[in-house]
């Protein structure tokens, strides 16, 4: 019969026990991706508010009466008739969101590229296939914190952005090197060629998602019905050239944000004492 002596003696045993080290890194890439995609976030936002604010307000004039001719109008006008804190009228909300959204995001991106990459494959580069996999999976995560109406446009960003993003990486690496061998410059240049490439290739599914926000919240006055009758409405409006309304601010803001967006994202990884 064990005495309590005994007892006392077996549970500090089994609480002495190391936890692995595969839970130690899973924990510390953890709170890595949270710090860095929180911080990224924040950085973002406040680089590319002022664009954000720009953009969506040439996106829902009204086309048979616009209150902007384009984007150097929009932005004078802001500035006088409302002054700097028009451009970031609004901005608390989307910081907070955006703290959240890039958090999950990040987290959630390295994560799954993680699992790909495996024990087994460290040093190689994950497949087209695998980085489509891992964009998918994260804009489906990250639609779910920033809105259902983005499930479909997240997937798509996602699978663009960090594959371009880590494209323009790639090649900036010296041969031999690794990505920590990369220079500040370099970074950035990686994230702005990144997030350009991206908004090209996806604006349009933006302007409908703006589009359908800015209707009107009841169901009986609502313009449009759906995604599909959404594009095929803007379409009628003004062909292809309707979906890129806009265009100017976001170009404009995807190289400074996207860049500031990775390069505080890397430097964060590279630098954080967990």
């Amino acid at each position: 019969m064990m005495t309590h002596k005994d007892i006392m003696a077996e549970s500090e045993g089994k609480a002495e026990i190391p936890i692995s080290s595969g839970e130690h890194s899973f924990v510390r890439r953890t709170v890595k991706n949270v710090v860095s995609g929180t911080f990224s976030g924040i950085a973002v936002c406040l680089v590319g508010h002022p664009f954000d604010t720009l953009k969506v307000r040439l996106q829902t004039q009204p086309i048979d009466r616009p209150v902007y001719t384009g984007l150097l109008d929009c932005f004078v006008k802001t500035m006088k008739w409302e002054g700097i804190g028009g451009l970031y009228k609004g901005v608390g909300s989307p910081i907070v969101g955006q703290m959240f959204f890039r958090a999950t995001l990040f987290t959630s991106y390295y994560q799954i590229t993680a699992f790909f990459a495996g024990k087994d494959r460290q040093g190689q580069r994950l497949t087209v296939p695998e980085y489509f996999l891992s964009g998918m999976f994260t804009g489906f995560f990250a639609a779910l914190v920033e809105g259902p109406i983005d499930l479909f446009h997240k997937i798509a960003c996602m699978f663009a952005s960090t594959r371009f993003y880590e494209l323009s990486r790639t090649m900036a690496t010296p041969k031999g090197g690794t990505v920590q061998d990369l220079s500040p410059f370099a970074l950035l240049a990686a994230g702005g060629t990144g997030g350009f490439l991206y908004w090209f290739l996806t604006y349009p599914t933006d302007v409908i998602k703006s589009s359908m926000q800015a209707d009107d919240s009841t169901v009986e006055k609502r313009r449009f019905k759906s995604i599909r009758d959404c594009a095929r409405q803007l379409h009628n409006e003004g062909g292809w050239k309707r979906f890129y309304t806009g265009f100017t601010p976001c170009l404009l803001r995807s190289i400074p944000a996207n860049a500031t967006l990775f390069f505080v994202v890397e430097t964060i990884r590279k630098h954080f004492p967990l």
